[in-house]
């Protein structure tokens, strides 16, 4: 019989100089405020720890696990939309972002952070030492669900996903047992950590190796919509050039407003070097824009994004080749679905592209548990985003973008260009990114759950994110 969460959040109340915040709670409030979605926002825990440090993880991880079947959710930064992702409704939720501790080592080669913290945190601390690591690109986005998700960063060309540059991972495991997951111990957790997400324990810090940094060259280019077939070529160009250049990292998002029937399309062009004019943009520096903002300036100034307000939000993704004559059909594909979609309200629709060249997979090839190698081929993630104010039109939005992600992957397929790999930190919750690793990667990804929690706490009792499915 399931011990009600209210149990639960009495015994640990036990545990000394842990808050638990209940409903109505000022505490309570401010940490259902900090989700990006309304979605996850809305749900109710039947209360919320805020641990500050390793030890209250154990602690709290012990009392839950010993409470018969109480489920709980882990929460960093909450980026994710999904609800239940990062928040449950009559559960625990435990609040990580109490443990946003950042050191580094000697020569700054190593930078430990703790799992709650977020990129901005990191990057602010960091420049300083013009130092940085392979972390989010909008600054709000957490440590934690980011890097065991697999993470794309600006820096990925040169060290690979974010997972990629993980030296230890410091692991609480349903038996309480704190550990560390590095390639001298622990190995085989160490990798299904690198993109298995929420599966194996609480993960309280991350040991990262950093890169050395300066000025950045960084902005926005907007171009009228008529120049999209010369966007998609030059962006094509870059993502599939014989010599992947390793400083550059570039999002193209096509942007269709439902309250002005009109598209916006807006390229970010990061260069992670100090150079103002670097040849691999010059194609699409060339077409003529509406506005640049390209400037030289510092990684925490970029990151350092302006908050938006809690809304209804949803993700999708897919993974396919390069071909703007592919992106041309997206386009298409989109402006005919949503011109005459209406519904009450707003709603925004985002299509991003941003390459995946095998320079970046390469760096984690078999190391990770992403399943992807440079065999692959140069591909395209696409993130689809929908942004809307109407929460009673969400099962007509979620409905409408399901099928433009069908529309979409048929395309894909129709020109053999659809990749299998599905990026865990874009899903839907509908979309099954892990088994998009590949069998073989399934196979060991349930073998270190199983061994690493034999009464499958994560699988059963943190009903959030992307399961392994196994009994």
């Amino acid at each position: 019989m399931a011990v009600p969460s209210t149990s639960c959040c009495g015994q640990l109340g036990t545990i000394t100089g842990l808050d638990v915040a209940f409903p109505n709670s000022t505490a309570y409030a401010a940490t259902e405020r900090a989700y990006w979605s309304l979605q996850e926002g809305s749900l109710t825990p039947s209360c919320i720890v805020k641990p500050t440090n390793s030890q209250d993880v154990i602690a709290i991880i012990s009392k839950i696990v010993s409470n018969g079947d109480c489920q709980f959710a882990i929460k960093g930064q909450g980026h994710a939309p999904a609800a239940g992702f990062a928040n449950i409704d009559n559960g625990v939720l435990v609040d990580m972002t109490g443990l946003s501790s950042i050191s580094v080592n000697g020569d700054g080669s190593r930078i430990s952070v703790g799992a709650g913290a977020s990129w901005l945190e990191v990057y602010s601390f960091l420049d300083p030492m013009n130092k940085t690591v392979a972390g989010g690109r909008n600054g709000a986005v957490g440590v934690g669900g980011l890097t065991v998700g697999g993470g794309i960063s600006y820096f990925s060309p040169q060290t690979g996903f974010t997972c990629d540059s993980v030296l230890n991972f410091e692991v609480v495991l349903a038996s309480g047992l704190r550990i560390n997951a590095n390639s001298t111990s622990h190995l085989d957790l160490f990798r299904a950590l690198k993109g298995g997400v929420n599966n194996f324990g609480v993960v309280t810090r991350f040991d990262f190796s950093t890169i050395p940094i300066g000025d950045i060259l960084a902005g926005n280019v907007a171009h009228d919509i008529s120049q999209r077939h010369n966007v998609f070529e030059a962006l094509a160009n870059i993502a599939d050039a014989p010599t992947y250049d390793s400083h550059a990292s570039i999002v193209t998002s096509l942007i269709f407003s439902s309250m002005t029937k009109a598209w916006t399309l807006r390229s970010t062009p990061i260069y992670t070097k100090p150079d103002p004019n670097p040849p691999v943009y010059q194609q699409l520096f060339a077409i003529p824009n509406i506005t640049n903002t390209m400037q030289l300036t510092q990684l925490h100034v970029l990151a350092n994004e302006t908050a938006t307000p809690q809304t209804n939000l949803l993700f999708y993704t897919t993974t396919h080749g390069i071909s703007a004559e592919l992106i041309d059909r997206v386009f298409d594909i989109c402006n005919s679905s949503f011109y005459s979609f209406d519904v009450p309200g707003s709603v925004r629709w985002l299509i991003s592209f941003e390459p995946l060249p095998t320079v970046i997979v390469a760096h984690g090839a078999g190391r990770n548990s992403l399943g992807t190698s440079a065999k692959d081929g140069n591909a395209m993630v696409l993130l689809f985003t929908a942004i809307w104010t109407d929460s009673a039109q969400s099962s007509r939005i979620h409905s409408k973008a399901a099928g433009v992600m069908a529309d979409i992957d048929f395309a894909a397929r129709e020109m053999g260009l659809l990749h299998k790999f599905r990026y865990a930190n874009y899903a839907e919750a509908s979309q099954r990114p892990i088994a998009s690793y590949g069998a073989e990667n399934v196979a060991f990804l349930r073998k270190v759950a199983h061994k690493y929690d034999p009464s499958s706490v994560f699988q059963k009792r943190v009903p959030g994110g992307f399961k392994l499915g196994y009994s």
